[in-house]
């Protein structure tokens, strides 16, 4: 009688440990610097951060801005073959990122339509406003290009 109740103590026991726990639910990193950038990480990109401070860097010595820039959409290609999706546009003065990966799933153009959605979502209360800064998103790339190239990284624009 003992033997039975210790027995089904014991599968009691191991169901539970090999059942786990509660899953761990992630959430976006948000990094905000007010007057200067805002950042939004998927959970597993908190490494970008270094690439995309360097990236604030660069424009900063590249360009003074004078208007809002719409959305640049760029795909990340890091040394150890990481990849991740990068969205960056200015709203009153302040570089807006959003940093998702991408889905492989997506049928071509899917993932950049992800991405514009995500960034729209995020900076949706903060509308494009005139006058657009025209060579803003020349610098903006040549700042992302610039970084990328000194740190090893591949920065394709999406279109």
């Amino acid at each position: 009688m003992y033997e039975l109740a210790i027995l089904a103590l014991l599968i009691v026991v191991i169901v539970l440990s090999i059942r786990g726990g509660k899953p761990v639910v992630q959430v976006p990193v948000i990094i905000h610097r007010p007057g200067q950038y805002h950042i939004t990480l998927a959970p597993q990109l908190a490494y970008a951060q270094t690439f995309i401070e360097q990236i604030v860097l660069q424009f900063a010595q590249l360009h003074k801005p004078n208007g809002d820039i719409p959305g640049q959409y760029f795909e990340i290609r890091g040394p150890q073959a990481a990849c991740y999706l990068l969205a960056i546009a200015m709203r009153g003065g302040v570089l807006y990122f959003q940093a998702i990966n991408p889905q492989p799933s997506q049928r071509d153009g899917g993932n950049l339509e992800m991405l514009r959605d995500f960034s729209a979502a995020v900076i949706a209360r903060l509308p494009l406003t005139e006058p657009l800064d025209g060579t803003g998103a020349e610098s903006l790339r040549a700042a992302v290009d610039t970084v990328a190239g000194s740190s090893g990284i591949e920065a394709k624009v999406l279109v």
